[in-house]
């Protein structure tokens, strides 16, 4: 008698388990969330969804309310998140969950999927000009090398 194999290889069951996507407001951010959406669907994997809370010092010295600014902004994240859940309940079902970790871009979303054990990360790209001189957030993860990294204009 020979032993079975219980390692084979089954359709559907080898993708992303879990997928980090970081949201920011802004357009491309969310059409990066969209992408991942629909790649969490067809993979059957979860969708981590991501908002760093910048940290700004500087703001925070010049009297500016930051942390209650951010705050908002993650609200109102979860808000828009929640409304197109709803939209799309029964024809995408989609397990989502919001996170948000404070830090630089990078460095929150490093930590986020380290601490979600991502499988792969997407990220809009960068809207801004002075990404050319620090690099972007997207550049920086993929040089990672850590995960399989989606970029969504």
């Amino acid at each position: 008698m020979t032993e079975q194999h219980s390692h084979r290889f089954e359709r559907g069951t080898d993708g992303p388990k879990v997928i980090v996507v970081g949201v920011d407001g802004s357009d491309s951010s969310l059409r990066a969330a969209a992408y991942a959406a629909g790649l969490a669907r067809r993979q059957h994997a979860l969708l981590a969804v991501v908002y760093v809370q910048p940290v700004l010092a500087a703001g925070a010295a010049l009297g500016v309310p930051v942390a209650g600014t951010t705050d908002e902004i993650a609200e109102d994240l979860v808000a828009q998140i929640r409304e197109s859940a709803e939209r799309l309940k029964g024809i995408f079902e989609v397990r989502w969950e919001f996170h948000t970790f404070r830090g630089d871009p990078y460095n929150g979303l490093v930590t986020a999927a380290d601490e979600l054990k991502a499988d792969a990360v997407v990220v809009g790209a960068s809207e801004q000009s002075g990404h050319r001189i620090v690099g972007s957030v997207a550049v920086r993860l993929v040089k990672a090398g850590r995960w399989p990294v989606t970029v969504v204009p």
